[in-house]
């Protein structure tokens, strides 16, 4: 998911590791996914579209 991120929105994709499951995505210190909270791991489509809804 990292590099289709850099490939499409050119930025950079930092992991910062954790334990216990969680998988956090964060947008400009926003959290946009989190699968603690859902119990799933994202489509990679739900990703884009938290960016997109971003930079408009």
């Amino acid at each position: 998911m990292a590099a289709d991120l850099n490939e499409k929105y050119g930025v950079e994709v930092r992991l910062i590791e954790s334990g216990g499951g969680v998988f956090e995505v964060v947008v400009d210190g926003d959290l946009v996914f989190s699968k603690k909270e859902l119990s799933r791991f994202p489509e990679h489509s739900e990703i884009h579209s938290a960016v997109d809804s971003r930079k408009a």
